[in-house]
């Protein structure tokens, strides 16, 4: 699906709310840069020192702050846990970081671009390749290494960003890393519920970078609910499709609970 960019989301339907937009776009792009010169020195340091993940988290959060988004926690996420969530946006990175701490395992495709790699890879980030079937053991084997060093850890099994009213279909794959679960590890499904979803949602064919400036842009705060479900448990642990099926109800279950029927 491709939006049109005066559909999804700045809300700029006259010149002057446009230009205005632009103005805000710019405030929030040197606030980025301000806090990224900070951050980026002081997390050099700081690992130098064997003090971890600090300033990533804190420049993630801080992003987060200045381009608007809000956000409430139901739940609490559970320590050292692997958190499975749906995905929507660049945004979710910045919610779970702030909201969680969480290190993430992405699509290598982002290590094409050497600032966000970079920026990544301060974060702890695992990079996987979906087409290198072959290396599917040695990637799972990474995602399990980072689950138990730099725990907490967010994977995406739905591969891609969907539209946010519904899930797509989870790739079972993403979990053969934790079977079985290191000990003491929970298994928690993480729901993103946007207010204004289809405003802020990275979908279809629209360019990452029309998309943050888009966000940029925005003269409304982005509202967002995260919910921290119930660690699985029991039957739901026994294998990877078991924990796909369980982690993908767990958060759908959640969904209508908060606006009635959805698509499955």
């Amino acid at each position: 699906m491709t939006r049109s960019p005066d559909r999804a989301g700045s809300g700029h339907a006259n010149p002057l709310a446009r230009e205005l937009g632009w103005v805000v776009a710019v405030i929030h792009f040197t606030a980025i840069l301000l806090l990224l010169l900070i951050c980026a020195p002081m997390h050099h340091l700081w690992r130098a020192l064997g003090l971890g993940r600090f300033w990533p988290r804190l420049f993630l959060g801080s992003v987060g702050a200045v381009v608007g988004l809000r956000i409430r926690t139901f739940g609490q996420p559970r320590r050292g846990a692997l958190l499975v969530s749906n995905h929507v946006t660049w945004l979710d990175i910045l919610a779970l970081a702030r909201t969680s701490g969480s290190a993430f395992v992405a699509h290598d495709g982002l290590a094409g671009f050497p600032v966000l790699k970079w920026l990544c890879e301060m974060n702890d980030t695992v990079f996987i390749a979906r087409e290198r079937p072959t290396s599917v053991a040695e990637q799972a084997e990474d995602i399990r290494r980072a689950l138990i060093e730099a725990a907490p850890l967010t994977i995406f099994p739905e591969g891609t960003t969907s539209d946010g009213t519904g899930l797509l279909p989870f790739k079972s794959a993403l979990f053969s890393a934790c079977v079985p679960l290191p000990e003491a590890t929970p298994l928690q499904p993480v729901l993103l519920a946007y207010h204004d979803v289809p405003e802020v949602a990275w979908v279809g064919e629209e360019p990452g970078a029309d998309n943050f400036r888009r966000i940029l842009m925005r003269l409304r705060p982005v509202r967002l609910d995260v919910h921290f479900l119930e660690p699985l448990a029991g039957d739901a642990l026994a294998d990877r499709k078991a924990m796909s099926k369980a982690s993908r109800e767990a958060l759908l279950e959640t969904m209508e609970a908060r606006r009635g029927p959805i698509r499955r």
